[in-house]
């Protein structure tokens, strides 16, 4: 009788055994399928919250079952067309500097799929699941760091902004945690896929359900305290900015053109916005309002007129007793930036309290000289006020800062402005302090620090372009505010960790 050895099946949580040589046809669908769900969470105005949580399931599976190099280049081609995709969808310029940055911030998002593709074969089980999660993390850190669009691209946070439950989350490990929870979801999913064991999706539900009802106690148990202040935000009508708009428009060489016409060709239709913005103020000043925010640029002024401009506002804080920021917006002949993004904090005296210069302009578009990033924050009645500039506040290092309320002047465009403030929501709960966010050209809103929207306004679907909210006065200090990136660190030092592992350990037979 002969002995004929029975191969004893691979361990039952392991990794695949094995990998294909040549990509086996039915996992192709895999990759249009996932690139298409990617594509509803770009942080556009198209995104599909869920879509967060299937397109890695099924990118990271596609991967998993292709040749380690040839399915990275797959993954970055997909991440390449989704970040086309964001582009065109949110109508900002395209061109070969954009393209460029798209083609690079793909590569980062393309390291956690490699590296989850390399790493956990060599692996045991329960490091294994880390290795995706704390990639996507890490890569999502990286791409803030590089990027000069902030979290308003590459962020999976952006997406869940409406889940205030799992939103909290992101006042402890800051954005970069609700991106480690989806990539641990789609790591744990395939593992399941992998082996049918369920042991490692136990482990995973338990940690999602402790963080989401973390989450609701902290909403239930830990409501804003209740003392407000009225705030209104206002813009421009929009007849008197048309008009502003069509006379700017005349200049063909821009913004230089704009700071060296002869005062009565553009001054009249400045001081109509200014006008309309000084009555919309008294207006609600009468009604009770005693902060005032402007969006950003509301006041658009040639560097000789910029005295009179803020003149003028401080003659109006002053009467109405109010606290007013102005966005202003200098045209100077001064190359290549032509100009100054400014805000100022003007105090019911009338005093200048702080002017702050925008940190973080649009690439591409706005050539002007960054900020130095210095965050002003002023005590007052009201608690401590703090202020930036539109996309600063896609910049979380830059928004953590002990306020109580934060005050951003903005000025979007349709096609953004929506997708942009929704966005916003991410500083307030970060950093524990109510945000206001004024935008011209877009969606205003006003956060509490939990993330609870206390007011909006549409620019484009209301006839007076006035916001009004009750804000609480005292903020909250989060983990996140204390640890900053620690989170973020961590999970670089651990996927350092597992990459050391995955190098020495020998392979095991049922790896091979």
């Amino acid at each position: 009788m002969t002995n004929t050895a029975v191969p004893a099946p691979p361990h039952p949580t392991s990794p695949p055994p094995s990998r294909p040589i040549r990509t086996p046809r039915h996992v192709w669908p895999l990759l249009p399928l996932g690139t298409g769900a990617m594509l509803l969470a770009v942080g556009g105005r198209w995104d599909i919250a869920v879509a967060a949580w299937i397109f890695p399931v099924l990118l990271l599976r596609f991967t998993r079952l292709t040749r380690a190099w040839s399915g990275a280049l797959w993954i970055w081609l997909a991440h390449l067309a989704a970040a086309v995709f964001w582009v065109q969808e949110s109508a900002i310029g395209f061109n070969a500097v954009v393209f460029t940055g798209a083609l690079a911030l793909a590569a980062l998002q393309t390291l956690p799929f490699l590296a989850d593709r390399l790493l956990t074969p060599r692996l045991r089980p329960a490091p294994a699941a880390l290795v995706f999660p704390a990639g996507v993390a890490a890569a999502e850190f990286l791409i803030n760091l590089l990027s000069p669009f902030g979290t308003a691209f590459g962020s999976l946070a952006v997406t869940q902004h409406a889940n205030l439950p799992l939103l909290q989350v992101v006042s402890v490990t800051g954005p970069w945690g609700i991106g480690f929870l989806i990539g641990y979801v789609a790591s744990t999913a395939n593992r399941i896929w992998d082996s049918s064991s369920w042991r490692g999706g136990v482990v995973c539900t338990a940690v999602l359900l402790s963080v989401l009802l973390a989450g609701g106690a902290r909403l239930t148990l830990s409501p804003p305290q209740g003392t407000t202040v009225r705030i209104a935000g206002v813009s421009p009508a929009r007849t008197v900015t048309e008009r502003l708009q069509t006379t700017l428009a005349r200049f063909a060489d821009g913004p230089g053109g704009v700071a060296a016409a002869p005062a009565t060709a553009v001054r009249p239709a400045m001081t109509a916005v200014e006008d309309d913005l000084l009555a919309a103020t008294r207006r609600e000043a009468a009604a009770g309002a005693k902060i005032v925010i402007w969006p950003e640029e509301a006041v658009r002024t040639q560097e000789s007129q910029e005295s009179a401009a803020v003149a003028a506002a401080r003659a109006q804080a002053r009467r109405s007793g109010i606290y007013l920021e102005i966005g202003v917006r200098v045209y100077s002949t001064t190359a290549p930036a032509y100009g100054r993004n400014e805000a100022f904090l003007i105090d019911p005296r009338g005093t200048v309290l702080w002017t702050y210069q925008k940190a973080h302009p649009i690439a591409g578009s706005e050539r002007y000289t960054p900020g130095d990033g210095h965050v002003p924050i002023v005590r007052t009645p009201y608690g401590r006020l703090a202020n930036v500039i539109c996309q600063d506040a896609d910049f979380p290092a830059l928004m953590r800062t002990r306020a109580d309320i934060m005050l951003v002047p903005a000025h979007d465009w349709k096609e953004y402005g929506a997708a942009h403030t929704d966005k916003a929501v991410l500083a307030a709960v970060e950093g524990g302090y109510a945000l206001i966010r004024q935008d011209a050209g877009g969606v205003s809103a006003a956060y509490d620090a939990e993330g609870h929207v206390l007011a909006t306004s549409d620019y484009f679907t209301t006839g007076r372009q006035t916001m009004v909210a009750y804000v609480p006065v005292h903020g909250v200090t989060t983990v996140y505010d204390r640890t900053g990136d620690t989170f973020a660190w961590l999970c670089l030092a651990a996927l350092a960790a597992l990459t050391v592992t995955a190098v020495v350990r020998p392979r095991r037979p049922e790896d091979r």
